[in-house]
């Protein structure tokens, strides 16, 4: 296996579109690195540039130390796995197997081997004189990840390969595409634009809007520590909440989201530089939680739409013109629109973030 590494990445179209601004950052070897970013962001794009797919406008991309923009495709030794899967539908699963390898020249004892190796890890052997169109989708994702696990490439690199699959498949596959990672300790580039699936795949995961890298981090520290108002709206089923307002004291520390709307924020340590004026404060919705006691920090918002989902309950609340959703216990599952519901949070649960530039803000020394 090989590391990757992007030196200043660029792709700009002839029209003057610009689909990746600049693009650093190293893929350690072995490690599972997934791109992530909403429909048009250019996580495709870098895909497939690191592919040779995709000619470069700028920067230097390296596989294994070695300079490849200039390098055709088939030189990298990268292998592809495709959303459509990308079989050749004439051809049985061994043949799909087995067709690059062939192409390739290798000796026939090789072939054999490896095309064994992989159906037995993806446990594909059952189906090896079938052909596509008598496969299910899930199925055929595996002869697609298979054909490229069988050459044994420096790099594997993934374009959303599950997102023809229902729900339940997606999720079988995830695991499956985890499994598969630690047992060959492989470097994979995985494209998707699905936090769920880069949350639960990604080592680490780079966060990407309109071309530009808007974070790159493990999971939880992007979880836990978004640095703009994207990554923390982006990242988290359902999102983070986002309230405006303005940062006043009256006496302790409240933002004023509108006419009666007050959010009590406690001992929240901000800096005095930004008592009164706007700023955008997030909590996540399992951070809004029953008060009990009526905290410092409990407000009483509206109940609008209650959604039951077994082991938990979104309830979709508004505070003055603002929207959140809190995720409470199945025991609130019998509130009814209209219904007002005490709710409170931690100081430290609280994220703060300059409503101008998006940025965040970190607490006060």
């Amino acid at each position: 296996m090989a590391a990757v590494e992007l030196d200043h990445i660029r792709k700009v179209y002839p029209n003057g579109q610009v689909a990746v601004a600049d693009a650093s950052f190293e893929v350690a070897d072995g490690e599972l690195l997934v791109l992530v970013g909403p429909s048009g962001c250019g996580k495709s794009t870098l895909l497939r540039m690191i592919a040779g797919l995709e000619a470069i406008s700028g920067g230097t991309l390296s596989i294994g130390g070695r300079v490849v923009n200039e390098v055709s495709p088939k030189d990298r030794d990268i292998a592809m796995v495709f959303q459509n899967y990308a079989l050749y539908p004439h051809m049985t699963v061994a043949e799909n197997l087995s067709f690059g390898l062939k192409l390739r020249g290798e000796p026939g004892h090789v072939i054999v081997e490896r095309v064994a190796e992989a159906a037995a890890m993806l446990e594909l052997g059952p189906y090896l004189d079938r052909k596509p169109a008598n496969l299910s989708g899930g199925q055929r994702q595996r002869v697609a990840l298979g054909r490229a696990l069988v050459r044994k490439p420096q790099v594997f690199l993934l374009d959303e390969p599950l997102s023809n699959l229902d729900a339940k498949l997606r999720t079988a596959m995830r695991v499956e595409i985890s499994r598969l990672h630690r047992r060959l300790g492989a470097t994979m580039v995985y494209v998707t634009h699905d936090q769920i699936e880069a949350m639960t795949l990604g080592q680490r995961i780079v966060v990407l809007k309109d071309g530009v890298i808007q974070q790159l981090d493990t999971p939880m520290n992007l979880y836990a520590r978004p640095a703009n108002l994207f990554v923390a709206g982006f990242l988290g089923s359902p999102g983070m909440n986002i309230l405006h307002g303005t940062l006043r004291r009256d006496p302790g520390l409240v933002l004023d989201i509108g006419p009666g709307a007050r959010l009590p924020l406690g001992d929240a340590n901000i800096a005095p530089e930004w008592m009164g004026r706007e700023i955008a404060v997030g909590i996540r919705p399992e951070h809004l939680v029953p008060a009990e006691n009526m905290q410092a920090s409990a407000f009483s918002p509206e109940v609008e739409v209650v959604e039951p989902v077994g082991n938990e309950v979104f309830l979709y609340l508004r505070f003055g013109g603002a929207a959140l959703v809190s995720r409470v216990p199945p025991k609130l599952h019998q509130l009814s629109p209209g219904d007002r519901l005490p709710l409170a949070f931690a100081r430290e649960q609280l994220h703060f973030f300059d409503p101008v530039s998006g940025l965040r803000i970190d607490p006060a020394a």
